[in-house]
Formats: structure tokens, sequence, C-alpha cells
């Protein structure tokens, strides 16, 4: 179990416990009425957590847009964290992150079909996708746990396995944004970026730290990685990207280039497929601009390979296919796609609580 001590600042506990105050009083008047919930008659999932950043709410949010979409008029509604626009924005094929921020937007790039929603004030927005002439059948919440005005029918609560909550403090000294007892109001935990080889033993141990109560459900996932596909798709197939397999085989030169919230399980995943590369690290939701772009270019040319890529999450190529740039970076640049396996047969259990859920909501 890596990572429990990732991020934590203990010079700051004193302000933590005021946080903790605050955070208090707050689901105080939300447990008492005096701040109201505002539930609806249909389905709504929230996919949340319980801490900062990087537990991986998109890769979940698209696992069940995968499961659900032929089957249900589907909507994903977020507040699109650092978008430029205020208010309800429905996405389009037309948009551009500034609108909608970055994750909207590669919901929306990888799933055209379906609705994409984002609004600061999810009652508001709940209601807007209802006024629509083909209003959805399941409105999927992202990172909603802490959105307490609206009460959805079914909460996720998600813990990063490399960053566990029993070990951290709440903000500013750690990552938490409330205890992790109120993970109460959570339906399902899942604990995610596990590693595959993680044991029963393992997960057994970890999961008595967490504490659930008897009604809440606990699944393990980890982290699958395809190809890489190409940012900028090129007409010949050929140039679209090469697999890994092709890469070690040349001994093909990588610059690892993100702006994510916890970049590790990527690169650890890259240290055991390629032969070596270089990284370079950006905030979580960077917005990339003309000098990141000499600096990746610069960081490119000084690779000595002849043959070479620039190797980036999803997340960073909607914001980069955005960009004007040179041809040479263009046909360099990859992104490498992931999704969710689930660990210990958990995904039938899974879904099958999640289709209980919606067919009841369904029925009124």
């Amino acid at each position: 179990m890596k990572g429990s001590g990732h991020n934590q600042r203990p010079l700051l506990l004193p302000l933590s416990f005021l946080f903790r105050i605050v955070v208090m009083f707050r689901n105080l008047f939300f447990d008492l009425n005096i701040l109201r919930s505002t539930g609806f008659r249909m389905p709504i999932i929230s996919v949340g957590n319980i801490t900062v950043g990087g537990t991986g709410k998109t890769p979940h949010v698209e696992m069940l847009i995968r499961f659900f979409k032929d089957e249900y008029r589907l909507a994903v509604l977020s507040r699109g964290y650092k978008r430029k626009s205020t208010g309800f924005v429905m996405a389009s094929r037309k948009s551009f992150v500034s609108e909608i921020g970055d994750e909207p937007m590669q919901i929306k790039t990888k799933f055209p079909e379906i609705m994409v929603a984002v609004d600061n004030h999810r009652v508001h927005g709940v209601k807007k996708l209802l006024m629509l002439k083909h209003r959805p059948d399941l409105i999927i919440l992202d990172d909603a746990f802490q959105h307490r005005s609206i009460k959805p029918g079914l909460s996720l609560v998600l813990v990063d396995y490399n960053r566990p909550v029993f070990h951290d403090h709440l903000l500013p000294a750690g990552n938490l944004r409330e205890p992790w007892k109120n993970s109460k109001r959570a339906d399902m935990v899942v604990v995610t970026k596990c590693p595959d080889s993680l044991s029963p033993v393992e997960r057994a141990r970890f999961s008595e730290k967490l504490r659930l109560r008897p009604n809440q459900d606990l699944y393990y996932t980890a982290y699958s990685y395809g190809s890489p596909l190409a940012v900028f798709p090129h007409r010949k197939k050929k140039d679209n990207g090469q697999t890994f397999k092709q890469i070690r085989k040349s001994h093909a030169g990588i610059l690892f280039v993100t702006g994510i919230s916890d970049p590790r399980p990527v690169q650890r995943f890259l240290e055991n497929t390629v032969h070596g590369f270089d990284s370079l690290l950006f905030p979580d939701h960077h917005s990339y601009d003309g000098n990141d772009l000499q600096l990746i270019a610069s960081r490119f040319q000084s690779l000595p390979e002849i043959e070479k890529y620039i190797l980036v999450t999803e997340k960073d190529a909607v914001k980069l296919r955005e960009m004007v740039m040179e041809d040479y970076l263009k046909r360099a640049l990859l992104f490498v796609p992931v999704e969710v396996k689930f660990l210990a047969k958990g995904e039938k259990p899974f879904f099958k609580r999640l289709e209980k859920y919606i067919r009841k909501a369904l029925r009124g």
C-alpha cells in the first residue's frame, strides 16, 4: 500500500481543525433540514470522492456510460471545473474546454451520442435537463458527494488504494474534503487504482480499516491501459500510433507529459511497458499555453532517439487538440486510453445493484 503519506502537510493541522468545524456544522445543518436537499423521482447516480482529486472519477463515469448508454437515454452532469463559462451549459461537438471543462470535454468527445452538461448548481442543472424535449432516463452526477443540496438516489464514493483515507488528514494538512466517517452517506464504496496483484488477504486488511456499514457494498478496481492513439488522427491509419510492443521493440524515445492529480499509476505502467521515458509534469487541470508548448518541444527535441513520441493522458489530449502547433508535434502526440476493470469478480454484483436501483426508480 504505497503513498500513505502523499501530500501530507502536518504544519497545517491547526487549520484542518478549523476546517473540520466548518464541515461538521454544514453537514449538521443538512442532517437537521436547516439546509435542504432536493431529490428527484428519477434515477440519479452520484460518483464522488472524499479526497481532493485523483481517485479516478472520470474513468469510472465512463465505465457507467459504456454499460448503460445503449439501454437508457443518458446524461452526465458536472460542474465543469475551471471552465470560463457560467450557469448551465449543454456540451456539443463544437464545445471548447474553456466552456465546459476538460473532463466533460473528454466524456463528450468519447461518447458524442450522450448528453453532457455542466452547472455549478446541481439541482438547477438537473431541472434544466428534465426540461429538454428528449429528457434523460438516467443522470450521472460527476463529483457530487459534497454537493448535499441534491439528493441522489444512489451514491458511489471512490477511494484511491494508494492514498488510504484512514491515514489522511482534512484539508489543508491532508487531502480529505471531509472526515472519512461521513462516507456513511454512500451506498457503495469503490477502492480504485489497485494493483492487479492485490491478494484476498490485502483486500481484507484494507476493507477492515475502512470500517464500512453492513449495508454498504465494497468493490475493488484497477486500470487497464490500451495501445496509444493519435491525439491528431492522420489520414493514413498506419500513422495513427504504435502499439506499446512496437514502441518497446524500436527503443523509441518517450516524453510523458501530463497535468493530472496523480500521474504515478501511468508512470508505473510505462516503467513496465517501455524501455525508458522522461516526464514533464504540470498541475492538475493545467491549461496549456504557448510557453508550455515551447517547453514540451524543447524537451522532446532533446531526446536522443531518432524515433520518439510524446505520450499524454486523455484529459491532456482534449486540451492539446485545441492548440496551434507544429506538424511534427502533432505527429508525435499520442494519448494512452484507460478503462476500469473489477477485481475479485466484482463487476456482476456491482452492475446488478445499479440495475435494480434504476429499474425501481423508473417504476416510480
